[in-house]
Formats: structure tokens, sequence, C-alpha cells
């Protein structure tokens, strides 16, 4: 398979699951357009904002759809690019879509509330603390993770002392990036521009900082990146949704509208061919019965080829789970 067929196939998909199955769900939740939000009913001015349709969107788009285009192609090369696809296409449209879909729409049908308080209202006091301690450790682990790569990519120092001039760049472009995003904010919320003219200032200040990024390079080591975005992670989750987030999240959606733009037309001149495995490598050796039972990858098939690599707990007796790991590369599966 090349590239072309598979942009084409996702394009197909992903178009349906929107025109069709989204609708089909609008329609039997009983979507009403006109009603009122909780923005507008509890604006408050510091969590309940209302903003523009383009503004929501992008705040909506660049928090689900940031990490996708790390993510996706690691993933690809890890496991192989069908059972991705697959994921990216049937996961998203059935799953990830429909999750989203379904807590935004709870959300504005219980005044805005979070899904604990939800959960609150709808299963017992017992739920929402389980939940809100599942949320609690669940984002101790993401901000942890993320904070350390975003260090990672912004450190200006190699292990021998020297400046890497690249990740200087991106660590520039973030900062300016950021300070744009709080003085759109302030043009958005007392500007009362048109909203086409809030789009041309978004993109004018997304390339300005990506040009003035390319040419003023800061060097800053990982250790007080580190401090930096705890202390940004703190502000940003205390301020008004209007000083940050939003505008953020807008500038940040057309820098990905721009990367799946481009992705398009890189793809339609070029039509490259699919070089990584479709499968997982074959260094990860599965042995399956002919039951249709256990068709599916059980805790053994991600263990590589050696049993040196594979813990005790994940090597499954055949009594009980008929997969097992092979002791070497040359065992047949």
């Amino acid at each position: 398979m090349n590239g072309l067929i598979m942009m084409c196939i996702a394009i197909v998909v992903l178009g349906a699951g929107y025109l069709v199955y989204g609708r089909w769900l609008a329609k039997t939740w009983g979507i009403d357009p006109n009603a009122k939000t909780p923005a507008y009913e509890f604006e408050d001015g510091v969590d309940y904002e209302p903003a523009d349709t383009n503004v929501v969107f992008g705040h909506q788009f660049a928090s689900i759809a940031g990490a996708g285009p790390i993510n996706g192609p690691i993933q690809a090369a890890v496991f192989g690019w069908v059972p991705v696809l697959l994921w990216v296409l049937i996961g998203g449209v059935f799953f990830g879509a429909v999750q989203d879909f379904s807590s935004m729409y709870a959300s504005v049908k219980n005044k805005g509330r979070t899904i604990g308080y939800i959960i609150e209202e709808y299963i017992g006091k017992w739920g929402k603390k389980l939940f809100l301690l599942f949320c609690w450790l669940f984002c101790i682990l993401v901000v942890a993770a993320f904070a350390d790569v975003v260090a990672g990519t912004f450190n200006g120092f190699a292990a021998d002392g020297s400046q890497i001039v690249a990740n200087g760049n991106v660590a520039t472009t973030s900062m300016l990036f950021i300070v744009e995003a709080v003085a759109l904010g302030f043009l958005l919320r007392y500007g009362k521009l048109h909203k086409w003219v809030n789009t041309a200032i978004a993109i004018l200040l997304l390339v300005a900082g990506v040009a003035v990024g390319l040419h003023a390079p800061v060097f800053i080591s990982q250790g007080t990146w580190h401090l930096v975005i705890f202390a940004y992670i703190f502000v940003a989750s205390v301020v008004p949704v209007w000083a940050l987030l939003q505008p953020r999240d807008y500038l940040n959606s057309y820098l990905l509208v721009f990367m799946i733009v481009a992705a398009v037309v890189g793809v339609l001149l070029t039509n490259p061919s699919i070089t990584c495995r479709p499968s997982p490598p074959s260094t990860w050796r599965v042995r399956a019965t002919c039951s249709p039972f256990f068709s599916s990858p059980s805790p053994a098939a991600l263990c590589p080829a050696s049993t040196a690599w594979c813990p005790r707990a994940l090597r499954p007796s055949r009594s009980k789970m008929r997969r097992t790991c092979f002791p070497s590369p040359s065992a047949p599966c």
C-alpha cells in the first residue's frame, strides 16, 4: 500500500464517521443548536466564558489532536502501520470521537460541570471520589511525562555542553507563542473585532512567532526548563480560560490545520510508499492455536523472542492461556 491509498481510505472513513455516524448521534441525543449553553447562562469571566465558534473549535481540536502527529508515527513504527491505522480510524470514530462528544454533551446538559460532579449526581459520592482519584493519579503521570518530553525538546545543550540550535529555535517559538496567546486573549475579549479579522491576526502572530524563533534561539538547560514548565502549568490552571487556554488552543488549531493541509498536499505530490512494517516486529513471537476464542493478542504477544525479556507475570502457562513466549527467534510460530 502507498501513502495516497492510505490517505484516501482515511478521508473516506473519517468523513463518513462525521457526516453519517456523528449526525445520527446528534439526532438520537436530541442536540439543539439553539439551546442556551452554560457559557451564557452562568457567565462569570473565569470558567464560563462565551466564545466565537472558531475559538471553541480551536480550543477542542487542539486539545484532543495535539499529540496525534507525535504519537501516530511512533506507534506505527513500533506496532506496525496496519493495527495503528485500524485503531486511528475505527477507534477514532467509534471510541475517541464518541467519548469526546458524549462528555461535552453531558457537561453542557449539566450546567457545564465536570464529569466527576456528573458521576456524583447519577451514581453517587463514592463514584465521584473514585473517578477524581483516578483523574488525579492519571494527571500526575501525564503531566510528568509531557513536562519531561517538552523540557527535553527545549533543552539547549547536548551532553558534551555544545548548543543545540534546533531545540533553541523551538524553545523561542514556544515562549513567543504563549505571549502571543495572552495578547490574543485580551484582543478577543475586549477588541470585539469580526471573527475573520481575529483569524487573520492569529495567523500573522503564528507566522511571526515561528520566524522570530528561527533567528533567535534560546539556550537553557533541561533542569531549568522543568521548573519553567511546571510554573506555566500552575499559572495555566488558575487564570481565566479566556486569558490563556482558549487563545492558545485557537492559535494551535491553525498550526495543526496547516500541518494537515501540508501533509495532504505532500502525499498528493509525492505518493510515498510505506516503508515501515505492517505488523509488529518479527522478534515478537506469539504461539497461537487454531481456537477462535484466542484470536486476539495476549500479554505474551508483547514478549520479545528471548524469554529473558519476558517477565514471569507475562508468561502464561499453556493450561490457562494457549500462548507462550518462545525461547529463541528461530522458534517457529
